[in-house]
């Protein structure tokens, strides 16, 4: 496949004056650290890149990679379309990746922001008991510090980075704070660009960040953020996918190094490796690689692959 090559706009996500009057405040002076993230952002200034497709091609390698995803990525080139066609920033309807755990959705996520050339943030709901997580703390309150949300967009280098929301149907803690409850701003681009962390206190355009949640079981979501996605349902990879998703894994390994292993395995380890499940691939791909080298071979043979080393678990095909 030909190269494809992301382009990068510039977009507006805070006004520094807006940050120059918070400054004024009295609980910005009577507080180090809301001063400190003042100062960063007019250090950093109010502007982020913007990614924009230059094909709908963008995500093609994705197939390989994530066989079982091929419905996400077939609704996924449209949006691509319709943005290299306007020649906009990338944008798709928040998604809800739902299946059984193992089946390769955050994993699946990286590297479709890999592939659109952006940033990419992960929080885990299930780790979040309230609300302010995601969209910070009145900054009166003791040890309060920003969201999620306005860190990513500070601290990143994009307007539209991909955001995982990690097992969204764990989300728990008490129901006045819900942490489900700023999804009902942020999924929405209208409200979202107006987005107003409780500790920054200064509007930020939020409306162009990729949403993309995980979950095991819809039931345990709010009907109305179900409303707001488009929910996939995503199975176990078939005996050929979990070939090319093995594939995938290894190919993706060796570019990050300059090892001297063949970009085509022998049949035999693709096929050992299709057995593994594959969230245990690239940690059992690095040992198999140290063992080969240690034994002074440029290639992998299928004993290397130590499925010893997934401590007793039984192995199933499937992310």
């Amino acid at each position: 496949m030909d190269t494809v090559i992301p382009l990068a706009g510039l977009q507006p996500i805070y006004s520094v004056a807006d940050v120059e009057r918070a400054c004024e405040d009295s609980t910005a002076k009577r507080n180090e650290g809301l001063k400190g993230w003042y100062e960063r952002m007019r250090e950093l200034g109010g502007t982020r890149y913007i990614v924009k497709p230059s094909s709908h091609k963008a995500v093609d390698d994705l197939y390989d990679a994530s066989p079982n995803f091929s419905a996400v990525i077939d609704d996924l080139r449209k949006f691509l379309a319709l943005a290299v066609s306007g020649n906009e920033a990338v944008q798709f309807t928040p998604m809800l990746l739902l299946g059984e755990p193992g089946l390769g959705k955050t994993y699946f996520a990286k590297r479709l922001a890999q592939a659109l050339g952006t940033g990419f943030q992960f929080v885990p709901m299930s780790s979040l008991t309230a609300g302010w997580v995601l969209t910070g703390a009145s900054a009166q309150w003791q040890n309060a510090r920003p969201g999620k949300v306005a860190q990513t967009l500070i601290d990143g280098d994009y307007a539209n980075p991909v955001v995982v929301l990690d097992e969204v149907d764990k989300a728990g803690g008490d129901h006045r704070y819900d942490p489900m409850g700023a999804l009902y701003t942020l999924l929405e681009r209208d409200t979202a660009s107006h987005f107003k962390d409780e500790f920054i206190d200064v509007d930020m355009d939020a409306s162009h960040i990729l949403w993309v949640a995980t979950a095991n079981d819809e039931s345990a979501i709010p009907e109305p953020i179900l409303n707001r996605m488009n929910v996939y349902a995503i199975e176990r990879p078939d005996a050929d996918g979990s070939r090319r998703i093995a594939l995938a894994v290894y190919r993706e390994i060796l570019d990050q190094h300059a090892w001297p292993f063949p970009q085509e395995p022998d049949e035999s380890v693709v096929d050992k490796l299709a057995s593994i499940p594959p969230r245990d691939m690239k940690k059992l791909l690095l040992d198999a690689f140290g063992t080969a080298r240690l034994a002074g071979r440029d290639h992998l043979l299928p004993d290397d692959i130590d499925t010893r080393k997934l401590c007793g678990r039984r192995a199933r095909v499937g992310f």
